[in-house]
């Protein structure tokens, strides 16, 4: 038997970018002799994350619709041609012996012509509204491995393995003691600690309500730690205090998530993902500027579950403080809602999607 050979795409954003990368490790791990080939979009963020993780990557000409009537709108039908084109061209040369994709732009043009070239693929999904490019590839992908329950809305349901999400679990053994990781922050280890997370860019709409909330939070004798994004730490930083922590990203998440009693996050898949593992309360606000409005779901999923609580922007001024005191003053309601997201977690998702991806090789 030759090498096997693993073709990949998956990009736009981290959330598909990071699954590709963590399977295609596992599958290194266990063919360390393998090839991996990535495709990714010619301007996009996957172009330098995906070389940073020790793999190359060839860079389709492809971009979403826009919702309004644009140029590049104009330009779309010409780029999924050439897109379509030299993605069959790569497949010719490549000859994977399976096609992986994650989701975003490339991956639909490059799965598409896996696909009609006789190689077996297979999707991953991690939202729980499934992205379009994903729902555009079902009908010819043999296995959708997928987070969330009640799929089959979008996918055909005797193809679908629930496998979750792959997590980055480096980040979320946590070990230390909360004294310990709140030590690494300068914060009291016997105060309560809020944990803001707006991801690495930040989240314009959570930082306003943060410093608007910080009195609210020393009033109840809590202590802030706020991951407030690179774009916005020149603007947040002068609030840094003994009892508020301003970080434009945070380096050790094992150690935030250590020191957190509480939450406030947003709800993108690996966000969520992590978070059931860390098995901590969490109030998710989920970005109403995503494709499907796709957070929402995926917060919605767990507060049918009782394992979050969901506030959307618009209800914040309104909504917060009651909500967020509420919760504050209940221990069983935090070790409720910690109990049940803790259940939600699914580890082994990284090597399950593998597992699945072996058994199209045999």
């Amino acid at each position: 038997m030759d090498r096997y050979r693993f073709i990949l795409s998956g990009g736009g954003t981290g959330g598909h970018i990071y699954p590709a990368v963590a399977i295609a490790n596992e599958l290194k791990r266990r063919y360390p002799d393998a090839e991996f080939l990535f495709i990714g979009a010619k301007d996009k963020m996957e172009m330098e994350k995906v070389p940073q993780a020790g793999y190359e990557i060839k860079g389709l000409w492809i971009s979403g619709i826009q919702r309004k009537l644009t140029l590049k709108n104009l330009m779309f039908p010409l780029k999924l041609i050439s897109s379509l084109l030299e993605a069959r061209k790569i497949v010719k040369q490549f000859k994977p012996h399976v096609a992986i994709g994650t989701g975003g732009f490339a991956s639909g043009p490059l799965l598409r012509m896996a696909e009609n070239s006789g190689v077996p693929c297979v999707l991953q999904e991690q939202n729980s509204f499934a992205g379009i490019t994903n729902k555009l590839l079902a009908g010819k992908a043999e296995k959708i491995c997928v987070a969330y329950d009640g799929m089959e809305r979008f996918f055909p349901k005797e193809k679908i393995i629930k496998t979750g999400n792959p997590i980055r679990t480096d980040l979320v053994e946590i070990k230390e003691s909360k004294k310990e990781a709140t030590a690494f922050f300068g914060l009291d280890g016997d105060k309560k600690t809020v944990l803001i997370l707006g991801g690495s860019l930040g989240a314009r709409r959570i930082n306003q309500l943060i410093e608007k909330e910080l009195g609210f939070f020393t009033e109840k004798g809590l202590q802030v730690l706020w991951q407030c994004g690179k774009l916005y730490h020149e603007e947040y930083k002068k609030y840094e205090s003994d009892n508020v922590k301003v970080l434009a990203f945070v380096n050790r998440m094992d150690l935030a998530y250590a020191a957190a009693d509480v939450i406030i996050s947003r709800a993108g898949a690996g966000s969520v993902s992590e978070l059931c593992l860390v098995g901590k309360p969490v109030v998710f606000i989920p970005s109403p500027n995503v494709a499907e409005d796709h957070q929402t779901q995926n917060a919605k999923a767990l507060v049918a579950k009782d394992a979050a609580i969901m506030l959307r922007e618009n209800d914040l001024d309104a909504e917060f403080e009651n909500s967020f005191s509420h919760l504050m003053n209940s221990k069983e309601h935090q070790e409720e809602l910690g109990r049940n997201i803790k259940k939600m977690a699914m580890p082994k998702a990284t090597e399950h999607i593998v597992d699945e991806i072996e058994k199209l090789l045999k």
